[in-house]
């Protein structure tokens, strides 16, 4: 008996130095996931106020630099970062469902985290309609995949998972959204040693976000509520209008998105080069009609409808038609900031045609649009009701969320991301878990 206790014995500091040599690193890739985020969006953001700045200088700047910009972009991610095109969340996804080895390193590689935040900027540079929060969620998968590999971490998925939440908690921040965006869309499950991962990171990320830019709620402040039944209409036509809106986007963008493709390959060499510049160009042509509303993440008219300040009624069908057009034409960028942008127009230009205040009708129609675009109710009031600093308005803002689900299905039955995820998979003949629980080859 005594010669078998002493070799565990003789072991353990060793064992121990190793275990806390693991937390180490692991707690140094939630830091790091934390700091990129912050000079991430203060890239974002200085990239487009430079935009703005220069087009009210020179209002027909953006028939030069938007297509010239989307045309570099949508090339780049192409030919030089493959794996870098649109949102970076169904790159997450896919990455965790792809077995240890080169093609998850493909999707998450040090090299096309630095793609994604460089072309994301570029974007903004030149007026696309993009976010820079589903680019966070890939930049901070990668990071914390780095971070198993470097240390001989065992859980990669786990990590992967806690990566994609702590960079949506950080971009927006918002822990709880970051937490409930990886339960309910990145795994589609609640998964009880996963979940501690993900816990652990959003705080070290939150702690770091909070650290650099100090505590704020992302859209301002807002105290609306519904009262009486005249509320509860604008809470129905909101969630509902918004979710019809939001399947309709998630429906267009991937059916013209295969068709794009299939024009493309025709003539790969002149389409691939035409086909965004042309898509840069009708998003100059809308911004300038608009004046430049159409431009960018349009975070800052939605953080005005919020705060009660209603845009013009052209605002959000622009949005929708800039926010497609960008998304289908290849270039990096997310759809979270656009997407909440146009649900927050529509919301407010409802609740004014029905006498309603501006602010409550633009909380209640991100709601339902946003969950009409991503399927994933939980997600958006929860990061709704982070953003605004409005618990007064839970029920409702819950309420328009589910009615959006519910109508997103009739047009558009299958989830955006986890079918966008199914693209990056199909050449690597691996079996996705769909969302019902069902395995289907890629």
């Amino acid at each position: 008996m005594k010669s078998r206790l002493k070799t565990p014995v003789r072991h353990l500091p060793r064992l121990a130095s190793r275990i806390w040599r693991r937390r180490v690193a692991f707690w140094s890739g939630a830091v790091a996931v934390g700091a990129v985020s912050v000079l991430f969006a203060q890239a974002a953001d200085g990239a487009e106020q430079i935009f703005f700045h220069a087009t009210h200088k020179f209002w027909a700047l953006p028939l030069i630099i938007t297509p010239l910009g989307f045309l570099f972009c949508a090339w780049a991610a192409a030919s030089v970062f493959p794996g870098s095109q649109g949102s970076g969340i169904p790159q997450a996804i896919a990455a965790r469902q792809l077995p240890r080895g080169v093609a998850r390193r493909r999707l998450l590689s040090v090299r096309l985290c630095f793609a994604k935040i460089g072309l994301t900027v570029v974007g903004l540079l030149c007026g696309a309609s993009v976010g820079r929060e589903g680019p966070t969620v890939q930049v901070g998968a990668t990071i914390m995949l780095q971070v198993a590999r470097m240390r001989g971490l065992q859980n990669e998925r786990g990590l992967i998972l806690a990566g994609s939440a702590a960079g949506i908690a950080a971009a927006f921040n918002a822990p709880l959204a970051g937490v409930v965006f990886a339960i309910e869309e990145m795994s589609r499950s609640f998964e009880v040693k996963t979940n501690g991962l993900v816990l652990t990171t959003v705080i070290i990320g939150g702690l770091v976000s909070l650290g650099l830019t100090g505590d704020y709620t992302y859209f301002g402040s807002s105290d609306a509520a519904v009262r009486g039944l005249g509320g509860w209409v604008l809470t129905a036509f909101c969630g509902s209008a918004g979710g019809l809106l939001g399947g309709l986007f998630s429906r267009l963008m991937m059916d013209l998105s295969a068709w794009a493709r299939g024009w493309m390959s025709a003539n790969p060499k002149f389409r691939r080069l035409i086909y965004p510049f042309c898509c840069g160009l009708l998003v100059a042509g809308i911004g300038i009609v608009t004046k430049g509303d159409s431009f960018g993440t349009g975070y800052q008219t939605a953080r005005a409808a919020v705060e009660g300040v209603a845009p013009h009624w052209y605002f959000w069908p622009a949005k929708f038609l800039t926010t497609l057009i960008t998304a289908i034409s290849g270039m990096p960028g997310g759809i979270f900031a656009p997407s909440l942008s146009v649900g927050a127009g529509l919301g407010a230009w409802i609740a004014g045609a029905g006498g309603h205040a501006a602010s409550l009708g633009a909380m209640l129609g991100m709601a339902g649009y946003f969950a009409g675009v991503v399927q994933a109710p939980m997600t958006a009031f929860v990061i709704i009701l982070e953003m605004t600093g409005n618990t007064g308005a839970a029920i409702p803002v819950m309420v328009a969320a589910m009615l959006g689900l519910g109508t997103s299905r009739l047009v558009c039955p299958r989830p955006l991301y986890h079918e966008l995820a199914h693209g990056f998979l199909q050449q690597q003949h691996i079996t996705l878990r769909r969302p019902g629980g069902q395995d289907e080859p890629a």
